[in-house]
C-alpha cells in the first residue's frame, strides 16, 4: 500500500485536534459545573480544591484525552481515527497486518516526543529522514501510515466492457497442457516411489535455468532410469519431457489416493 505523506497526515491531525479540543472543552465545562455545584455557597471553591490540584487534574485530563483518543481509535477502528478516515489513511504494522492495542499504545506514547519542541517538529524531521515516512512513534511500535486504496468502478458499469469492440472478440480458451493428453499404465507407476517424484520435481524446478543441451541430456537420463525401474515406455508422439510430466502427474495422483 502507498505510504501516506506529510500533507494527508497533517489533514488527519488537524481534524483530530479539532475533535479533541471540542471534547476537552465539554469535559472541562462539565467538571467546572460539578465543582461549583458541590461547593457550598459560603465557602470559596479555591479553598475546597487547592489550585495546584486543579492544575494537576487538568493536565491529567489533557494527557488522558490526548493519549486515549488516538490509542483507542487506532486500536479498535482498524488503524484509523476520525481524522485519518477523512484523510483516507490508516496505521498498519510493517508486516501489513492490522495494528493492535500494544502497537497503538506504544506509538501514541512516543507521540509526546514527536511533538517537541512545537508543532511536531521532531516527528516531521523523522518522517523526512525515514525511508518509510515513519515518525519516532512509528519506529518504536513498528508501524506505518499508509493511504487507503480507492476501488475504481468500471467505466461502463460492473458488467460493461472498457472498449466498444470488446464484445466482438471472444476470449480464447487456454490451451491444455500436453501431458494431460496421455496416460501411463498404473502397474508401472506403482513400481515408482516418492523419491522418484522428488527427482522429477527437482528437474522441473531447475529446467528453465539449464541450457538446452544440458536440459535435454538430463531429461533423457532421468527418463532412462524411470523406464528401467518401472518398465514404462513414452507414449507415441510424446517428447521425453512430456513423458516425465505424465509420470509425475500420475505419481502425485497415486500419493493422494494413498
Amino acid at each position: 500500500m502507498p505510504l501516506a505523506g506529510i500533507g494527508s497526515r497533517f489533514i488527519a491531525l488537524l481534524v483530530d485536534s479539532l475533535i479533541w479540543l471540542a471534547g476537552f472543552l465539554v469535559i472541562v465545562m462539565l467538571l467546572a459545573i460539578f465543582v461549583q455545584s458541590s461547593t457550598p455557597a459560603s465557602t470559596p471553591a479555591s479553598s475546597d480544591i487547592p489550585e495546584q490540584w486543579a492544575v494537576a487534574l487538568v493536565i491529567f485530563i489533557i494527557f488522558l484525552l490526548n493519549w486515549g483518543y488516538f490509542t483507542l481509535f487506532e486500536a479498535f477502528w482498524n488503524g484509523r481515527t476520525p481524522g485519518k478516515r477523512v484523510a483516507r489513511i490508516r496505521v498498519i504494522q510493517r508486516s501489513g497486518r492490522a495494528i493492535g492495542l500494544f502497537e497503538s499504545m506504544a506509538r501514541n506514547l512516543v507521540r509526546y516526543v514527536d511533538q517537541f519542541p512545537f508543532c511536531y517538529a521532531v516527528g516531521v524531521i523523522a518522517i523526512f529522514a525515514s525511508r518509510q515516512h515513519q515518525r519516532l512513534g512509528d519506529m518504536a511500535a513498528g508501524t506505518l501510515v499508509v493511504r487507503d486504496r480507492v476501488q475504481e468502478a468500471p467505466m461502463w458499469g460492473e458488467s460493461g466492457a472498457r472498449t466498444f469492440t470488446a464484445h466482438i472478440f471472444a476470449p480464447s480458451a487456454p490451451s491444455p497442457e500436453p501431458h494431460n493428453a496421455y496416460s501411463l499404465p498404473a502397474t508401472g507407476i506403482a513400481r515408482l516411489s516418492s523419491t522418484d517424484l522428488e527427482v522429477l520435481e527437482g528437474f522441473f524446478a531447475r529446467r528453465l535455468d539449464l541450457s538446452l543441451p544440458t536440459r535435454r541430456a538430463l531429461a533423457e537420463r532421468i527418463a532412462a532410469a524411470i523406464q528401467a525401474k518401472s518398465g514404462l515406455e513414452p507414449p507415441d508422439g510424446a517428447s521425453v519431457e512430456t513423458f516425465l510430466e505424465v509420470t509425475a502427474r500420475q505419481l502425485r495422483d497415486q500419493a493422494r489416493m494413498q
